[in-house]
């Protein structure tokens, strides 16, 4: 594992240095290397335009959004595949890092975060809003000051388990290819899982497929987030276990619950509830039984938690290395 026949390094090694790659060059990297994720979000969205008929019956829009998603995870896999081939050669382990770096966001996704941080400390709540659009799928104009920070703070969760810990279960899972189509439905479901009249039918294959997915990773999200806690002052990762027993299965997403949930706990927060989307009260539950007046030091709070549990995961990388070669 440490090692190709070719002298190459080996997958466990290549996902060690991917990692810590991401984790410091990874806002540069974001600007230079193509986002897989993103790829299949475009893609999706110009099929919704084109294939996604209102007028259309509901298993007609059904099998056309099942076929996108089909052809999503076809190229994704297939990509994966010739990147591995080529490593396999001994020839393009330098690839097959570079298609790692591509599928891991975690410093990129936490430099979002921090910014809109950033945006309400120094402008307020209209200053949020414009930071915290992409990151959340709420009316961000329908949102405060403490909404906005909430957002964030929920938004810290999403990205430590989709942008970080969910691509490395992959890799370490399935390699290349099982990253790759990971990250590929990452795109698919921001573009079409959504829930609404448009996306019910023609994005339901992509949001239930998302969701068998993610449920492992965004419970080891959830899992490490609360083991971070106790090395953060204001943190506390019983109340992290707590909110998780007590709330992770009261968020509308089937897993995204879990890493809310032990974020909202180890913090003190009350994450979620109820929003306006337009004149529209979306009703949400409460996650966690903390303040709901969340300010821009939470938003601290949380980058340094998300910080804190991205190097335990590095050290389980690195765990999961030595044991291999003690095998």
């Amino acid at each position: 594992m440490f090692g190709t026949a070719f002298g190459g390094p080996g997958p466990l090694l290549l996902l060690l240095l991917a990692v810590t790659v991401d984790a410091v060059f990874g806002d540069w990297l974001d600007r230079v290397l193509p986002d897989p994720a993103r790829l299949a979000f475009r893609f999706c969205n110009a099929a919704d335009a084109r294939l996604n008929r209102i007028q259309r019956g509901a298993t007609d829009r059904l099998l056309r959004g099942a076929l996108v998603v089909l052809v999503v995870i076809a190229a994704a896999a297939l990509a994966g595949l010739a990147v591995e081939w080529v490593g396999g050669q001994g020839r393009g382990w330098l690839l097959e890092l570079l298609a790692l770096l591509c599928g891991l966001r975690g410093r990129a996704a936490w430099t979002k975060v921090r910014a809109v941080r950033r945006a309400l400390e120094s402008g307020g709540a209209s200053a949020g809003q414009e930071a915290i659009q992409g990151l959340t799928r709420r009316h961000v104009y329908g949102l405060d000051e403490h909404g906005v920070a909430r957002a964030a703070v929920e938004a810290a969760a999403r990205a430590f388990d989709r942008k970080l810990v969910a691509p490395v279960f992959a890799y370490a899972l399935l390699g290349v290819p099982g990253m790759l189509v990971w990250t590929a439905m990452d795109g698919a479901d921001a573009a079409l899982g959504s829930p609404g009249v448009r996306h019910g039918r023609f994005g339901l294959t992509a949001a239930t497929l998302d969701d068998a997915l993610n449920a492992l990773p965004a419970r080891l999200a959830g899992l490490l987030l609360a083991v971070a806690a106790p090395f953060i002052g204001t943190a506390k990762g019983g109340g992290a276990f707590r909110a998780m027993a007590k709330d992770a299965r009261k968020h509308p997403s089937l897993n995204m619950g879990w890493p809310i949930a032990a974020m909202a706990g180890a913090l003190g927060l009350s994450l979620g509830g109820p929003h306006r989307d337009g004149g529209v009260v979306i009703t949400e539950a409460w996650i966690g039984d903390g303040r709901a007046r969340a300010t821009p030091a939470d938003i601290g709070r949380a980058l340094a938690l998300y910080a804190v549990a991205a190097l335990i995961l590095i050290g389980l990388v690195a765990l999961l290395m030595w044991g291999v070669a003690g095998v």
